[in-house]
Parts: structure tokens; C-alpha cells; sequence
């Protein structure tokens, strides 16, 4: 039971005001821009829009700068605006085999058709701090490739549907579901699954695509392809009669290799697991590729061996981090009748305990 509190509007008020000094911090030192938030802080960006369901790198990084830097508070910043916004209609499937790449690798095939791009990642480095970026902003330019990539780079999976060594993924013009307009309910089918997990949270996806290869869920994975790029989004405009290109989006997709031994319902293939998320976000794609092949073991005829991963429930019910946060929050709030009943009830039991301790060792 909650109670209301007289009295503490003007406590409240000054905490907002508090906050924004804290927010603001040294006077002496310059502020922080949006722009810059927007521009050097991108993986704090891209995470917000992924998790907020909003393609918006400035809005992203205006709710970065007021939540102090709390990426789940500007996930709930940025979620809170989207649903202010009118809907004017749905865009295209996007056809991300047309992606302009900036990074493509693949952990089975060498020499993947296409070609491999490295891009900018983190995987070379050493992990050192680097004091010089402390002093000063300077950086090399990065050389230019000598010829530019194919326009259309085809996803690597697709060579082994050519042998029948992987399992067809069926195409279907039925139009799935949308967890930002109804509400989850369980069983739910790939499509939902895959939304739940695009928008849940990056360490909890992470750690159950980790247990995952720790041997729970029998799931071990082999990077099919992975990609970051831009993309186009189009949509039908019923007035022109044809769609047209409305914009562009950075988006991170990647493809899991699963080898499975068959079942009763199908034959020995490889399988695939599917991540896709909103901005430059791989470590999030790839724990979400693993999670979804690991929540496919009914489909797929396998044995559900217990694990958290294979659990759709604990899964897809445990995963947003806003609905998370506003259930753990909810118990800072004043809960002054329910302890107060739960106090009587411990002084209660003391003195039934003493009663019953005095009265054995009178019997004695």
C-alpha cells in the first residue's frame, strides 16, 4: 500500500534543481554539446537508440546529456518522446543484402565472396589507456581503399543454401506484431522474439548468450557474417501510388552458424541464429543471434535441456531494462503501512517466541 506524503513539493523541486547543477557540473569548464555527445560518444548513442525503438543519433544524445550520462534513464527519456510521435505509416522490409558496409567479417568462410572489411573495431587493439587522447584530440587519417566495395554484397549463409546445408528460413507477406503497440504474450513467434530482444538490455542479452556457450542450451555458434552499415528505408506513399526512399539508417546484422545433428522433424543442417540492431552495436547482435537459436529448440524438435536461455519466459519477460528499473524503483517509494504491519507482526512472533521459551524453562 503506498501513502501519500504532504509537504515535500518544495523538497522535490530543489532536487530538480540540484540535479541540473549536478547535471551541468564545474562551471569553469566548458559544457557539453550534443553534437559532441552525438559525434564522440556514438556507442552510448547507438545503445540508447537500440534500446529506446528510435532511430535518432540527436535525440539520443540530448537524452544522454540529461540523464547525466544514465544510458537506461535516457532509454526511458528517449521511449517516453516515442510515444508522442504520430505514426504515419510502416517502411519496407529493409534489404540489407544492398547494405553500404563499413565493416563485414566472417568466422567461417576466408575467402567470403564480396570480400572481408575489417572497419573500425576494437578487436586489434591492446586495451592500454592511451594518455595522449587526455592531452590533445589529434588522429591520423585512415587510408582509403583502393576500389570501392561491390554495390550489392550478398549474405555469406546464402552459399550454403546453394549446397542445402542450411536450414531455409521461410518467407512469409504476414505482418508480425509490435511490442511498442501491444503487449507481449506468450508463446510468442520468432518475429516478437527477436523485437523483445532488439530493444532488451545489452548485459542481459550478453549474459545469456554467454551461458549459452558455457554448454547451457548446447549451443555452440560459429559467426556466419557480420555487418555494419547504412541501409535505406522506404516506404508506400498511397498518394503517389509507389514508394519512395525516405532516409537512410545505420544498422549492425549478424548470422549465426549452428551445427545441428537433426531431430525428429528435421534432418542434420546447419542452423542459424539472426541479430539485428540499430546502430553500431556487434557484441549486442551477436548475444542476440545466440539467444534466438537457443529460444528456437522447440521449432527445431530439440530437447529442452533446462537452460535459462531455452526459457522464452524467463527470457523475454526479464529483458527490457525500463520495465526492470520501474519494478526495482517502485520500492524506494514510501511503504510506511505495509513495513508498519510487517513490524507488528515480527514484535508478535518475539513475544509469542518468549513466552513459549519462558514457559518451558518454568516446566523445567
Amino acid at each position: 500500500m503506498y501513502v501519500a506524503v504532504k509537504g515535500g513539493e518544495k523538497a522535490i523541486d530543489n532536487a530538480h534543481v540540484w540535479l541540473a547543477e549536478e547535471r551541468r557540473g564545474d562551471p569553469s569548464i566548458d559544457v557539453l554539446s550534443v553534437a559532441q555527445i552525438r559525434e564522440q560518444l556514438s556507442f552510448a548513442v547507438n545503445r540508447v537508440m537500440a534500446e529506446g525503438s528510435l532511430y535518432d543519433p540527436q535525440l539520443a544524445a540530448l537524452a544522454i546529456k540529461q540523464a547525466r550520462g544514465d544510458l537506461i534513464e535516457a532509454i526511458f527519456l528517449l521511449r517516453a518522446y516515442r510515444t508522442t510521435l504520430p505514426r504515419f505509416g510502416t517502411s519496407h522490409p529493409i534489404e540489407t543484402e544492398k547494405m553500404s558496409c563499413i565493416r563485414r567479417i566472417s568466422a567461417t568462410f576466408k575467402d567470403a565472396p564480396g570480400g572481408q572489411v575489417l572497419g573500425p573495431t576494437f578487436d586489434y587493439t591492446h586495451r592500454l589507456l592511451d594518455f595522449k587522447l587526455a592531452a590533445d584530440g589529434d588522429i591520423e587519417e585512415a587510408e582509403l581503399a583502393s576500389k570501392p566495395l561491390d554495390e550489392a554484397v550478398p549474405h555469406i549463409t546464402d552459399f550454403l543454401n546453394a549446397e542445402g546445408l542450411i536450414q531455409q528460413e521461410p518467407n512469409t507477406d504476414s505482418e508480425p506484431g509490435d511490442l511498442t503497440r501491444e503487449p507481449l504474450e506468450l508463446p510468442a513467434n520468432r518475429a516478437l522474439r527477436l523485437q523483445s530482444l532488439a530493444r532488451g538490455d545489452e548485459g542481459f542479452v550478453l549474459g545469456m548468450a554467454y551461458s549459452t556457450q558455457r554448454g547451457y542450451a548446447r549451443n555452440h555458434a560459429f559467426v556466419g557474417e557480420l555487418r555494419i552499415g547504412d541501409v535505406t528505408v522506404e516506404m508506400d506513399i498511397p498518394e503517389l501510388g509507389f514508394s519512395i526512399e525516405i532516409g537512410e539508417v545505420e544498422v549492425t546484422e549478424c548470422e549465426t552458424v549452428n551445427q545441428f545433428q537433426g531431430s525428429k522433424t528435421e534432418p542434420p543442417q546447419f542452423t542459424r541464429g539472426y541479430g539485428l540492431v540499430l546502430g553500431q552495436s556487434e557484441r549486442k547482435s551477436i548475444s542476440m543471434a545466440l539467444v534466438d537459436r537457443a529460444l528456437r529448440w522447440k521449432e527445431l524438435g530439440e530437447d529442452n535441456l533446462g537452460a535459462p536461455a531455452q526459457d522464452e519466459e524467463f527470457v523475454l519477460y526479464h529483458c527490457d531494462n525500463i520495465q526492470a528499473t520501474g519494478f526495482l524503483e517502485h520500492i524506494k517509494l514510501p511503504h510506511y503501512v505495509d513495513f508498519q504491519s510487517e513490524l507488528e507482526l515480527i514484535r508478535k512472533l518475539r513475544r509469542e517466541a518468549q513466552s513459549h521459551l519462558q514457559t518451558q524453562e518454568a516446566a523445567e
